[in-house]
């Protein structure tokens, strides 16, 4: 059934997301070259706010749970499994306070209304897979600016989708490199949850009726830990909230 009235829905929210992501592209321009920075960054929370709640019209519910007294003095490295593009907006909404960043491939800082935009100038990095010495100058750039602007990065630490929501073994390179340039960075686990389900059969159609949850966990104690054991440590709080083993 969630197929079948995918067929009937999927259009209803594509004219949504996509409206939504044209209609913003004119104003994140207006924002970021005639009012700066936090005009554009506001522009683009917004969008996401839209974007995140177009789920609406596919009857997917949209929870995102932050018990987390998280401080907004200190840069923040959010480390999260992936399931679908559908991941994204939700964080940039909801964690918005922390100024979360996105390590991109460089192929989508082209043609893609909004987020193309926001890409290239929004502060993030993007990293160009097949050169690795660009891949790792782009994230000590990054690094940088998180450390100069108390900004917060999300990393998807799988390095790939997981199109059937099995979480796959977390990469360590990523946060490796930021934490040499920002050791005392706080690692927050990020549990996504159900999005893998909207595109169980591609693009087209998209399924209804999915309980989309993001959650985040406690910090990961970094005393007396390398960067392999951070890492896999936010990897092993996120599959038990996911109720996964290896």
């Amino acid at each position: 059934m969630s197929k079948f009235f995918g067929y009937l829905f999927t259009p209803i929210f594509y004219i949504l997301f996509f409206g939504f992501l044209c209609i913003f592209h004119p104003i994140q321009w207006v924002c970021f070259k005639l009012f700066g920075y936090k005009a554009h960054k506001t522009s683009v929370d917004i969008l996401n706010l839209f974007l995140t709640y177009s789920n609406w019209a596919l009857f997917n519910s949209v929870t995102f749970i932050n018990k987390q007294n998280l401080p907004t003095d200190r840069p923040i490295i959010f480390v999260a499994n992936h399931q679908s593009m559908y991941d994204i907006p939700g964080m940039i909404w909801h964690l918005r306070k922390h100024q979360p960043k996105f390590i991109s491939k460089i192929e989508l800082t082209k043609n893609i209304p909004s987020i193309s935009y926001n890409l290239r100038v929004g502060g993030g990095a993007n990293i160009n897979r097949k050169d690795s010495k660009q891949a790792v100058s782009e994230l000590i750039k990054l690094g940088r600016r998180m450390k100069e602007n108390n900004w917060s990065t999300v990393i998807f630490a799988e390095g790939t989708r997981a199109k059937d929501g099995k979480l796959k073994p977390f990469q360590v390179g990523g946060i490796a490199t930021l934490l040499k340039v920002v050791p005392d960075a706080l690692v927050v686990p990020v549990a996504i949850e159900n999005s893998w389900k909207i595109v169980r059969y591609g693009m087209f159609p998209l399924t209804v009726g999915n309980p989309i949850k993001w959650e985040v966990l406690s910090p990961i104690d970094k005393t007396d830990k390398n960067a392999e054991e951070i890492v896999l440590a936010a990897e092993s709080a996120i599959r038990t909230k996911l109720h996964q083993s290896i």
